[in-house]
């Protein structure tokens, strides 16, 4: 057994009185696509945003690669190999598809003095492209994101996630506003990009994917967690989340 990707260990987070995470511990191994299911309220976004450094947790441990990363900042782990998306579109409305992805990638590159001697595109035209063709989007790469529908500029969104080339990518509701028609293209992307490899050579890319679209998670997660009140339920493949009766009682329905 390879060690894990990522390790949570008895996460704690408060706001006031209420006790939004509350010892959440889980593993993401390498090459795994890990589900996070759970009704509005459980805990989800509080603990994506721990893990991602966007808020500092009150108790608890997270460890990449096995060091101790609890309380680095997004940028530090961004330049660590973790990449996300957000619930809302964080797309450059004025800027050119291919611009949005060289521009998210920027960062991540290097020092302000690096870049100042790089290339126009800063050395990251060819990725850009890259992904541009493998998220079948180059009909619209010179066009304004600000000017594409909701999905076209949600997938623009997501291949921003990937210009860094992480090993880890945090997914918050990829599928959230969009057409129903693309849900199963997103799908199929995602399982490609899990295949295709990390920055570091690595044989497959990890996910962690929050959302609400069941059929969604069933069919594009090895392993899904359930969180209900801060805490979790149950941890497991979807065949077994499926067969869990507490789970389908709190929440799935019958």
């Amino acid at each position: 057994m390879s060690a894990p990707l990522l390790k949570v260990d008895g996460l704690k987070k408060s706001y006031g009185a209420i006790l939004a995470v509350d010892g959440v511990s889980f593993e993401v191994m390498p090459g795994e696509i890990f589900g996070v299911i759970g009704p509005n309220g459980s805990g989800k976004t509080t603990m994506f945003n721990s893990v991602l450094g966007q808020i500092t947790p009150d108790a608890g441990s997270i460890e990449l690669n096995g060091k101790n990363v609890t309380g680095l900042s997004p940028l530090q782990l961004n330049q660590r190999g973790v990449g996300r998306t957000f619930q809302t579109l964080q797309v450059f409305g004025k800027m050119t598809v291919r611009d949005n992805l060289i521009v998210a990638a920027q960062e991540h590159k290097g020092s302000m003095w690096s870049r100042m001697f790089a290339p126009s595109d800063s050395g990251l035209g060819e990725k850009a492209d890259a992904l541009i063709d493998q998220f079948r989007i180059r009909h619209v790469a010179e066009k304004k994101a600000g000017e594409l529908s909701y999905g076209q500029q949600k997938l623009v969104d997501i291949a921003m996630a990937f210009m860094s080339e992480p090993d880890l990518v945090l997914l918050d509701e990829p599928c959230a506003g969009v057409n129903p028609s693309l849900v199963g293209g997103i799908s199929t992307l995602l399982k490609e990009l899990n295949k295709s490899g990390g920055g570091d050579g690595a044989k497959h890319r990890s996910f962690i994917v929050i959302e609400h679209n069941m059929d969604f998670v069933m069919d594009l997660c090895h392993r899904i967690m359930v969180m209900v009140e801060g805490t979790v339920m149950a941890i497991g493949t979807p065949a077994e989340i499926r067969g869990n009766k507490q789970v389908l009682d709190a929440y799935l329905g019958s």
